[in-house]
């Protein structure tokens, strides 16, 4: 794994997850805290900030009627019942947190489910910049970052999830995942090690 060909993808850091005024922030809260996700994500960007790698954030937005959502189901029904990640609202928008690196941040949006790559010319974009390695941040993990990681891993990519900046619906369902499912098609790693794996550890 290398700068020029990894792409960090940021997916959910958005206020109605992280902040603690968010509609979802309770859903993820334990398991952000216990793995420290925002500290970690936000040191692995600062190391990350002055090199070539390409960081790219996936916001998920809907209409206030929702009407991208057809019949939902399961957490996308719980999206439209409490009104979360409406378009133009505080709850949609980039937590504080990642302020600082706006300007090096990809914004590649589009996302209306548990996937990045669909609805969103992700893909075109990872091509674009000859990317072969895909490493995940974000939540929650049992869901868009597991179906993201999947159809990455399908279309040929390397995949990497960092088990210490993502965060899932319980501290047991975070270490789960990063124990018995990611391994199926991913690393599982902390950030720290993928740092040492990019040559850029202290």
């Amino acid at each position: 794994m290398n700068l020029k060909n990894t792409a960090l993808l940021l997916i959910g850091f958005q206020n109605d997850y992280f902040s603690p005024s968010g509609i979802l922030h309770g859903v993820i809260e334990e398991s952000s805290k216990v793995t420290n996700v925002l500290a970690n994500t936000v040191h692995l960007l600062e190391c990350l900030e002055p090199t070539p790698m390409l960081l790219i954030e996936t916001p998920i937005f809907f209409t206030p009627g929702y009407e991208e959502l057809i019949e939902p189901v399961g957490i996308l029904k719980t999206i439209k019942d409490v009104g979360a990640f409406q378009v133009g609202a505080e709850g949609s928008k980039t937590i504080d947190e990642l302020t600082h690196f706006r300007e090096r941040i990809l914004k590649v949006p589009g996302k209306r489910g548990f996937n990045a790559f669909i609805n969103t010319n992700l893909n075109e974009v990872l091509k674009q910049h000859q990317i072969t390695n895909i490493v995940l941040t974000g939540t929650v993990t049992s869901v868009c970052i597991d179906s993201t990681g999947r159809y990455a891993h399908e279309q040929g990519y390397n995949v990497t999830t960092l088990a210490d900046c993502t965060s899932a619906r319980t501290v047991f369902e975070q270490s789960f995942y990063c124990d018995n499912i990611f391994p199926l098609y991913a690393n599982v790693i902390n950030h720290t090690e993928l740092l040492r794996q990019l040559e850029l550890a202290p």
